[in-house]
């Protein structure tokens, strides 16, 4: 061995003469999880337009309300207003709700109805303005004429895409140089971009909006799509409204209030309810008064990750990017997150004019949210 002059423990110990050590993984920090459109999953189909349509029909309603505060005797008058008098026809049995008394339909002229009270054996009782009636069904005569056709139209909704852009752009030095960790500097920022845009996606779908003039857009004025918070105007529930749950904190009353509500007025299966992470700890403790754990027991479980009601099973989504005052109650059967056909997320290379490579990121998506009614969401909770 070559003399160096050097005692053996220090030998090697200065640089240059150590090798880095430096890991072959690089650690990102930043958050990019999309949970929401990782639990809705990839679409069936593509839109063929920057304005995707879609069409919602609804069958014949069978509520209505009285509209009318002038009775003489609300036990025994046999006429009043309702708030659509199209709704009824002659021979409907109807009924108050939280009433036993039955009516028969005998009359109609416009929106004001006359009826037979306690009909079938039951008790006349009290009417008050507002009231909800159930249509219960029509009875026919035998051998009479067909009734007066009724049906119902079909609405077209639609909403735009928005394209999603990001640049990538390396110098030749930096292609040829060797990087730590990684072997192409050029693939690494398509990956670090891409990250950026889905994460961007799901931000929008779910609060994106839709600009109230040119909405179409042009070459100066920017297409953008109404997100799912945007799109939902039937079951919007705000901590304080009459009839709410009472209190600013997400509790279980609330939740099955919204999930009862979107049940008794519409179709709709709520399997989802996406909130923010300090709602999530919220639903965690709907639970918590009733854990017990065995002396043997070595792990704490505070989770709540699928709850079930009397209105259906929703799975739990945390989102980094919900409103953290909101819940929102969805059937993800009817949301879809769609491309314009042929501009899924893709890398277009662009020429250079210089010593470097460039290109661009391109996506162009729009959301489908069919039957606004089957979805919910609740505003202005705690969150602190």
């Amino acid at each position: 061995m070559a003399f160096t002059g050097k005692a053996t423990y220090s030998a090697g110990t200065t640089l240059p003469e150590l090798a880095e050590d430096v890991s072959d993984l690089i650690g990102i920090i930043s958050p990019y999880e999309t949970p929401l459109l990782n639990a809705l999953g990839d679409p069936m189909r593509e839109t063929t337009s920057t304005h995707h349509e879609w069409l919602e029909d609804e069958l014949l309603p069978n509520k209505d309300a009285i509209n009318d505060s002038t009775y003489t005797d609300p036990s025994a008058d046999t006429d009043f207003v309702v708030d659509n008098g199209s709704r009824f026809r002659v021979g409907d049995q109807i009924q108050v709700e939280s009433s036993e008394e039955l009516m028969l339909v005998t009359a109609i002229a416009t929106d004001t109805l006359t009826v037979v009270r306690g009909y079938a054996g039951t008790t006349a009782e009290s009417l008050t303005d507002n009231q909800v009636i159930n249509i219960l069904g029509n009875a026919a005569l035998e051998g009479s004429d067909k009734p007066s056709a009724r049906f119902t139209n079909r609405t077209r909704r639609g909403n735009y895409t928005q394209i999603f852009t990001a640049a990538v752009e390396v110098s030749g030095t930096d292609m040829a140089a060797s990087q730590l960790g990684l072997s192409d500097e050029m693939d690494y920022q398509k990956q670090e971009r891409l990250r950026e845009m889905v994460r961007d996606l799901e931000n929008t779908v779910i609060n994106g909006g839709q600009t109230a003039s040119n909405p179409e857009g042009s070459g100066s004025v920017r297409r953008s799509m109404k997100g799912i918070v945007q799109h939902i105007s039937t079951n919007v529930f705000h901590t304080g409204d009459s009839g709410f749950p009472t209190g600013t904190g997400l509790d279980e009353a609330k939740i099955n209030y919204v999930l009862r509500q979107i049940w008794e007025n519409s179709s709709g299966n709520v399997d989802l309810i996406v909130v923010g992470g300090y709602q999530k700890r919220q639903i965690n403790a709907f639970s918590a008064d009733s854990r017990s754990y065995g002396a043997n027991d070595t792990t704490f479980t505070d989770l709540i990750s699928v709850y079930e009601s009397d209105f259906g099973v929703c799975k739990i989504v945390t989102t980094r990017w919900m409103p953290q005052d909101a819940a929102l109650l969805v059937d993800s059967s009817r949301i879809g997150v769609l491309p314009l056909a042929g501009r899924s997320f893709h890398f277009k290379p662009l020429a250079s004019s210089g010593d470097y490579e460039c290109g661009e990121l391109i996506g162009e998506y729009t959301v489908e949210l069919k039957n606004d009614a089957a979805h919910g969401i609740i505003r202005d909770l705690s969150t602190s």
